[in-house]
């Protein structure tokens, strides 16, 4: 493919972007090492705009010196209508909660030794086997007991002989055959159809508030020994009744769904305990003969089912004070792990399941049991005045026993793991995941924080100063505190590891790309990221790393950005980023500012990976100077940080926008000694793309203020873009902040709390009605005088644009002239190519029409 020139990237990124799903089609993502760890199965589409994801394998030979990339599974080769997907609502919404926006194969289950797969192509089973060197995979269809069933997040048991799956009224188990003929698929748990109607009730699915705001996706899990599930159940009845309708096909019903608003009640949720016998094949039946000739997947109805459930019971907890299942985790020699949170998310509970104790033994029929609950007992409790933080990863045990948990330490501000009570990792160091937990470490994700940390357990970092809340990187802790790390680079990173081997994946500064590396017996001194820059094979110190080839899109444009810490009173994280050389607006006496936060809890802007830059850059090179700052209550920064914004959000995200703003011409002052970091080409120098032809360039790490040389900010010419909560401070900026920010665009803004959900709402507001006036938007209409462009999906099932119409609402009721873009069919992804392309347009000419741009 021919290479775009940057002035060319620039002009074809609207597009680019919208086709390629951001840049990410492609790329291999979604890795998972497995068995010994010289396997390892990620997902991967053919190219930077096949939005179709297949099933790959890295595998490695057993002595480290022969590394493979073996195809398993094509969605075009398994279904000829691959490309045409059709997946039921359901999927749809777990998909919508994930901001999955891919097709084919989007997410699998792996049974414990790695060598069975199942996944979903529009909504049909497929069951993948491969032996330990990645050779002789086979895939076949799974059979079902009806194929009109919907099958729902498909886990394959860890024994790798039994399926379980959830329609949504019913979790059923399938066992196994030699081939699909011999399939045998059985419901074991179901609502009771006389007094319970889907979807109000349901099983085996993660409630809307768990998957949009726990990262809570399952709704059932395999015990260790594959013969029993512990499954959710959930009554949403309680909820509000809410209608997302298609205005544009007046002919269409407007779809009704429950949802968890806050200030009312949430869904009930419970987990039951249900266990089962498999009997083996020859038990069941003589040979299968179909019962259809024509459908070789389907099979005569047999007596003695071969999956026989012997005991069903609830699971008994405080459920009046402890209302949200934040996570369950069981592994093998253990009993299930509970954490339970109250309403407020002040205190939550660490509880383990008592199995043993209530008699229960799976593949046992117990009687005496039978309708009993099974008791939990408390393990920890954890308090905090403004919210506990779920940490993903977190409760677990270690293989012996020791109870890991997540803390947050106020008086050392950080975000720390402990051992039996006993926090163990090290001060500064803010933990955001937790990867992997053995009786010698802790795989997680963390950031550091320099003022607290020191540099303690730096070791062999490259710029080390750089690794702070803009940079997550993978490193192991002991149970004294020792840090190993796994990543040297600073960027945005994860991994996944299984006995020697480790797979590393993600972005930083360096690359347009996103980089995956699969690596055997890694010592502490070798960074798998550095040492297979190229993509190639190499053996170092006994170690073996191997890149994974990526055919994403090069969007052909390097960021012009600088990071620097602003000079005021919050030390806030800014990303400046001005206009490439080869733009018009590059020798500039001064442009207008675009902000261009997120600036709300929970997630960040300003992070060393290109990726958050290109749109930015976009930006620039049509006449803006682009600044990204990240507020108080974005994460990264210690638990005192997030809780600045305690019950005064509204107030403190926008008063630090309005703070970066002022600080700015200091920046730009000779006399201000504020230090810039930027990644710059190196002249001439260019780098091979793994498993491509391509080449980027090779970027070096420049530290001065060198933001002298760039146009300086024109304050009196200043807008601000967002979406979801960049949308509500946008649109928050030009109503309270007019003085400061001049015109805005507002992607689905939240402007009224009370119509956003529990869980995300009540956790930074609480409970009382006059926090939530106080936070909200609708009520500021008329201070507006200011250009305003509000933008909504009639889709959005997570903000939906009632938020909107709501402030659009009292905007004409107090003769304010606003721009209104309703899009429909949108969703809060907006994963549509041809609005994707076009809002980035049409903000760009409202914003210079608001301006007095041309």
């Amino acid at each position: 493919m021919t290479e775009l020139t940057a002035s060319q990237a620039i002009a074809a990124f609207p597009r680019r972007k919208a086709r390629t799903l951001r840049f990410t089609s492609g790329a291999p993502r979604s890795a998972q090492a497995i068995g010994d760890g010289t396997r390892a199965l990620f997902l991967r589409s053919d190219g930077p705009e096949d939005l179709v994801t297949a099933l790959w394998l890295s595998v490695w030979s057993a002595d480290g010196t022969d590394h493979r990339e073996v195809l398993l599974a094509d969605p075009r080769r398994l279904l000829a209508d691959a490309d045409s997907e059709e997946v039921s609502e359901e999927e749809k919404a777990r998909r919508e909660r994930a901001r999955e926006g891919g097709q084919g194969i989007v997410s699998y289950s792996v049974d414990a030794a790695g060598r069975r797969v199942v996944f979903t192509i529009n909504g049909q089973l497929f069951l993948t086997e491969i032996n330990e060197d990645g050779t002789g995979d086979v895939t076949r269809e799974v059979a079902l007991a009806d194929p009109q069933l919907s099958v729902i997040m498909p886990h394959i048991s860890p024994d790798g002989q039994l399926i379980a799956y959830t329609t949504g009224s019913e979790v059923r188990v399938i066992a196994l055959g030699a081939d699909a003929s011999q399939d045998e698929d059985w419901a074991v748990i179901g609502i009771d159809e006389d007094e319970c109607t889907y979807p109000d009730q349901s099983v085996g699915l993660a409630e809307f508030v768990a998957g949009e705001e726990m990262d809570r996706y399952e709704g059932f899990w395999w015990s260790p020994d594959s013969r029993a599930l512990l499954v959710q159940s959930t009554d949403e009845e309680p909820e509000p009744l809410w209608y997302i309708s298609d205005p544009a096909d007046p002919s269409k019903p407007a779809a009704a769904r429950r949802y968890a608003r806050a200030l009312t009640r949430n869904a009930i949720v419970s987990l039951a305990y249900v266990d089962f016998t498999v009997l083996p094949a020859a038990e069941t039946r003589p040979t299968p003969v179909p019962s259809d000739e024509e459908d070789p997947l389907a099979f005569a109805d047999f007596t003695e089912p071969r999956v026989q459930v012997c005991n069903v019971a609830d699971i008994d907890w405080d459920h009046e004070t402890y209302e949200y299942l934040a996570a369950v985790n069981w592994s093998k020699g253990h009993e299930p792990l509970l954490l339970v949170q109250d309403r407020l998310q002040h205190h939550d509970q660490v509880l383990e399941v008592q199995l043993k104790a209530a008699g229960f033994h799976a593949g046992v029929d117990t009687e005496a049991a039978i309708g009993e609950p099974v008791a939990t007992r408390v393990l920890e409790e954890h308090e905090n005045p403004q919210w506990l933080d779920l940490i993903h990863g977190t409760p677990a045990f270690t293989p012996d026993g020791r109870l890991i948990c997540a803390v947050n330490d106020m008086e050392h501000d950080t975000n720390r793991l402990s051992v039996d009570g006993v926090p163990f990792t090290p001060v500064g160091w803010q933990v955001r995941q937790v990867l992997d937990v053995t009786d010698t470490d802790v795989l997680a994700v963390v950031s550091r924080t320099p003022e607290t940390a020191g540099d303690a357990g730096l070791g062999t970092w490259d710029d080390a100063d750089l690794h702070d809340a803009r940079s997550c990187d993978v490193v192991s802790f002991d149970y004294h505190g020792a840090v190993t790390q796994w990543t040297s680079r600073p960027g945005v990173w994860t991994a996944s590891r299984a006995g020697k081997g480790m797979v590393i994946s993600g972005r930083d500064m360096c690359s347009p790309y996103a980089g995956m590396h699969h690596s055997l017996r890694l010592p502490e001194t070798v960074d798998p990221i550095a040492t297979a820059e190229e993509g190639q094979t190499i053996m170092t110190g006994g170690s073996a790393v191997a890149g994974i080839a990526n055919h994403a899109a090069d969007p052909g444009i390097t960021p012009n950005t600088r990071f620097v810490t602003l000079p005021s009173e919050h030390r806030l994280l800014a990303a400046i980023t001005a206009p490439s050389e080869s733009s018009p607006y590059a020798q500039a006496e001064s442009l207008p500012v675009l902000l261009k936060p997120y600036g709300g809890p929970g997630a960040q802007q300003v992070l060393f990976s290109q990726s958050y830059y290109w749109e930015s850059q976009w930006w620039a090179d049509q006449g803006f100077l682009v600044v990204t700052v990240d507020g108080r209550g974005t994460p990264g920064r210690g638990p005192q940080w997030d809780r600045a914004i305690y019950e005064t959000m509204k107030d403190v995200t926008l008063a630090d926008q309005v703070e970066a703003v002022r600080a700015l011409p200091a920046l730009w002052s000779a006399d201000t000694a504020v230090p810039s970091v930027r990644w710059t080409p190196r002249e001439g120098a260019r780098l091979a793309v793994c498993g491509s032809d391509a080449t980027v360039p090779q970027l070096d790490i420049v530290r001065r203020n060198d933001l002298l040389d760039c146009p300086k900010p024109d304050l009196d010419k200043v807008a601000m873009i967002g979406w979801s909560y960049g949308g509500f401070l946008s649109a928050l900026a030009v109503l309270d902040a007019p003085d400061v920010v001049h015109a805005a665009c507002a992607g689905a803004p939240p402007t009224d709390w009370t119509l956003y959900d529990t869980h995300y709402t009540e956790r930074y507001l609480g409970l009382d009605p006059e926090v939530y006036r106080r936070n909200g938007i609708v009520e500021d209409a008329p201070k507006l005088r200011r250009p305003l462009m509000l933008i909504h999906g009639f889709a959005d099932d997570n903000v939906t644009i009632a938020h909107s119409l709501r402030l659009s609402q009292a905007l004409m009721a107090a003769g304010r002239p606003h721009t209104f873009l309703p899009l429909t069919g949108i969703t809060h992804m907006t994963n549509d190519e041809t609005v994707a392309e076009n809002l980035l347009i049409l903000q760009r000419d409202f914003l210079y029409d608001a301006l007095g741009m041309r």
